[in-house]
């Protein structure tokens, strides 16, 4: 190899080294290498563990262990240093030979921490690589590990280590927990299968082929990773597919998604915006009948959740008149019928699609890449899409109510309670009740029970003494709910009669009149060039959620009750302003604090009156495990089902 070629290349690095170095520094950016001593500062804590030799990502080098010589280098390793310089004929010799029949031959030592790696020997090797965009450069590693703590990023970087035991891959670094599971399951892995060598390649070059087209689409996408956007992607096209489509292909498929993949966190709204336009030309341009789609997994006559739904459809109906046309579409069961209903739906005309199962969001997102101009809307919660928007009332408000009701007509201080799944949510209801019967019998104490374990925890509850039970909430208004007591709050008598208290009630049709009037008066706004995730959370003061009190409660009970009822609607009662202590003793709020929407949607601990746990996904019984892995407040540590890849 001609050493002439080698100092051609050097000074071509050379002149991209001084622009970078000026882009870098007018930008207000390090133009040099990051300094691990710097970043650690004090590692005492931290310990060391010898990874041995493996191949690491180019990319991912990204400073020295020390100081020294950092000025020789840019940010992303290039020379900085004159043609004449020591240093310049070391890096041409080592270009002369990467370039030989050769190459080059002995590994770089890094330390890596939390998946970036800091040379401490083969800086010079490592600028030479990266000039020729080698993929991979071979490093003799040693691993800093940062202690354990809450923080999502160290949850997530000590799951890397177990994933990284049985693939050897550094490639992919998630910053959320959760998401390393996620990818065993699209690309079809256990989490401890080992991965063979073909499989680590060919995951290399599928990977390397996305990222291409992620940062030709745009290189500057704000705080989202190629690995971020390869999972969303995996949601809606089998692993598979990376290897057999064509660039433009991906890249297409990719842009479909994007507004998905730049939306971010999830934005949870809580009231309901439906005025939007003024003008004449919008209001002619008003839709004159909009065709309404509503798609349920099972019938009304099979589930009382579905006739909650179809219950809010025919409101609509009776408020609108022959401004909508809807329509029901039944037994979305499997991933096939979602997806065949869904193109259906389309197919006949609508213009918005409700699917009212939480099962159903990827089978929604699939169907509304496809049909970006038709409004697609997910009965769950905390769902990062931006082309699907997802819908839940806070129970926890009527919960409240009846909690205090419950303190009020409890005997012995005991109160049952028996929630449904562990989901986002559920745990604010819980907690609510429990203040709520905390305000009128500071002695209370809570009974949790759950529906979704083995048991009859009625019957258990009942037969253990417990006369005062809170049940789930009424899927309708219909008043046979309250007095049947298999919803509500309710009180056994010394016969053993159950006697209605009240009863938290969805109101779903108030929640479907929100959203159509909103797209029929142009409120439906979507910002193409910041897209956002929106997830409706409505409460009383919207009459999604409401609350329906029995005639045989006693009058000042009753006359209680109102009083939270007219506050809670007006908005001015917040359960939870005040001070609360959880079941460990620790103060979760002193009284100063106000818990956002996304906090209390995402609540993992018990009051200090509440008797019971939050049960673990293996406890749980078959036919619960798919709603609790799809909007559990665990969901990030539950084993990810195998894909078919």
């Amino acid at each position: 190899m001609s050493l002439q070629i080698a100092k051609d290349e050097y000074l071509q690095a050379l002149r991209r080294g001084h622009k970078e170095y000026k882009e870098l520094t007018a930008a207000g950016r390090p133009p040099h290498p990051a300094v691990l001593d710097e970043i650690l500062e004090d590692n005492s804590a931290n310990t060391v563990q010898d990874i041995g030799l493996v191949e690491i990502p180019a990319t991912r080098v990204v400073g020295t262990k020390s100081a020294g010589r950092i000025t020789a280098f840019t940010a992303n390793f290039r020379p900085l240093l004159g043609p004449g310089t020591e240093f310049a004929v070391k890096w041409v010799h080592l270009c002369a030979a990467h370039l030989s029949d050769v190459g080059i031959q002995s590994p770089i030592e890094c330390y890596e921490y939390l998946g970036d790696f800091y040379v401490v020997e083969g800086n010079k090797r490592v600028s030479v690589m990266r000039h020729f965009d080698a993929a991979r450069i071979p490093a003799n590693v040693q691993r800093i590990v940062p202690p354990m703590s809450d923080e999502p990023r160290i949850r997530a970087y000590y799951e890397f280590m177990e994933f990284f035991k049985y693939s050897r891959l550094y490639l992919v670094q998630f910053r959320r927990p959760g998401d390393y599971a996620q990818l065993l399951a699209a690309v079809g892995k256990e989490p401890t299968q080992m991965w063979e060598e073909d499989e680590r390649r060919t995951f290399n070059a599928y990977f390397q082929y996305f990222r291409e087209a992620f940062y030709a689409l745009n290189a500057k996408v704000k705080d989202v990773l190629p690995e971020e956007a390869l999972l969303l992607w995996l949601k809606v096209h089998p692993y598979r597919d990376l290897g057999r489509m064509t660039g433009p292909e991906l890249k297409k498929s990719l842009q479909a998604l994007w507004p998905d993949v730049v939306a971010g966190e999830a934005q949870v709204q809580t009231k309901p915006v439906t005025q939007g336009r003024t003008n004449l030309l919008d209001r002619i341009a008003a839709p004159g009948k909009l065709n309404v789609a509503f798609v349920h997994q099972l019938s009304s006559a099979e589930s009382a959740w579905v006739l909650g739904h179809e219950d809010g459809r025919r409101y609509v109906e009776e408020i609108f008149g022959d401004k909508i046309a809807t329509r029901s579409y039944f037994h979305a069961n499997t991933p096939e019928a979602m997806e065949q209903l869904l193109e259906q739906a389309v197919a006949d005309g609508a213009q918005v699609v409700f699917t009212t199962a939480p099962k159903m969001s990827r089978a929604t997102l699939r169907t509304a890449l496809k049909y970006p101009r038709v409004h697609f809307l997910n009965c769950s919660v905390d769902q990062p899409y931006s082309s699907v928007r997802t819908y839940y009332g806070r129970m926890y408000e009527a919960k409240f109510i009846t909690g205090a009701i419950a303190g009020a007509m409890a005997q012995k201080n005991r109160i049952g309670y028996i929630a449904a799944y562990p989901i986002f949510g559920e745990i604010a209801s819980i907690n609510a009740f429990a203040l709520g019967a905390q305000l009128t019998n500071p002695r209370a104490q809570v009974e949790l029970r759950w529906s979704c374990l083995p048991g009859t925890p009625q019957a258990d509850l009942l037969a253990d003494g417990v006369r005062v039970i809170s049940n789930r909430a009424a899927p309708t208004l219909d008043r046979m709910y309250l007095d049947f007591c298999s919803y509500g709050t309710y009180l056994a008598d010394d016969l053993g009669n159950l006697i209605p208290l009240g009863m938290p009630v969805w109101g779903w049709g108030k929640f479907y009149e929100f959203v159509i009037r909103s797209v029929r008066e142009g409120a439906w706004k979507e910002d193409k060039s910041n897209p956002k995730a929106v997830n409706y959370w409505l409460g009383m003061d919207s009459q999604v959620i409401s609350l329906r009190l029995s005639e045989r409660l006693p009058a000042g009970v009753a006359a209680m009750a109102g009083i939270l009822h007219r506050e809670m609607t007006a908005g001015t009662l917040d359960p939870f302003a005040r001070r609360i202590l959880s079941q460990d003793g620790t103060v979760k709020n002193d009284g100063s604090k106000v818990f956002t929407p996304a906090e209390l949607l995402k609540l993992d601990w018990l009051c200090e009156n509440v008797v019971g746990t939050i049960p673990a996904f293996d406890e749980l019984l078959p036919m619960a495990q798919p709603m609790v892995r799809e909007l559990g407040i665990y969901r990030d540590q539950i084993p990810a089902i195998k894909e078919n890849v």
